[in-house]
């Protein structure tokens, strides 16, 4: 699998994710290391990457955690029980797909979404307009 993701820090580090714990939920170990990475260099502190549902739904109901990046398809199941389970909880979240916002059910549809390949920039973005809420 090829990706775009870039690991050069960005301008201008967003002082909101400093200090951030963010649950990566990625089924893709390159996608997910490479997250990881973007992440770190933003400040944040990740927890997982989880790859398979069990793990993410363990996780998001117990793991000290501010925001997640939510893969949308972990081996074929939907993520949407995690999306759940965290909302539940109030911690905010986006979605990354290969398919875009168009591909959320309407229940979700106003979670931002990261399309895959995504950018750094984008990453910082999207992470930004969950804290600013």
């Amino acid at each position: 699998m090829s990706s775009n993701i870039t690991t050069q820090a960005a301008s201008s580090e967003p002082a909101s994710l400093q200090g951030r714990k963010v649950l990566i939920v990625e089924d893709e170990p390159l996608v997910a290391v490479l997250l990881e990475e973007i992440l770190e260099e933003f400040g944040c502190s990740v927890v997982g990457p989880a790859a398979q549902l069990d793990q993410a739904l363990e996780l998001a109901g117990s793991a000290d955690v501010d925001l997640a990046v939510l893969d949308v398809n972990l081996g074929g199941q939907p993520v949407f029980p995690v999306a759940r389970v965290l909302s539940d909880r109030g911690v905010r979240f986006v979605f990354a797909t290969g398919y875009g916002a168009g591909g959320l059910p309407p229940e979700w549809s106003h979670v931002p979404a990261l399309q895959k390949p995504y950018t750094l920039d984008q990453v910082q973005q999207a992470l930004g307009a969950v804290i600013a809420g």
